[in-house]
């Protein structure tokens, strides 16, 4: 099986500060869909700290190129 080359990373599609965006690149599927996603789990979980794990990945993952 081959590596495969992606690397997670912020993407330049962001309302804030490219989380989401860079998720939905790493994984292909559309931002929207992972903005709302990440929205309700925030919401209608109250095990999931949304705005704490935005904010860590915000630092901990780099800019994309």
């Amino acid at each position: 099986m081959a590596a495969s080359n992606k690397s997670l990373r912020r993407s330049r599609d962001r309302w804030i500060a490219g989380v989401c965006g860079g998720l939905a690149d790493y994984f292909g599927w559309p931002a929207d869909r992972v903005r709302i996603l990440y929205v309700l789990v925030s919401v209608l979980s109250a095990a999931f700290p949304g705005i704490l794990v935005y904010i860590l990945l915000w630092f901990v993952m780099p800019e994309a190129d």
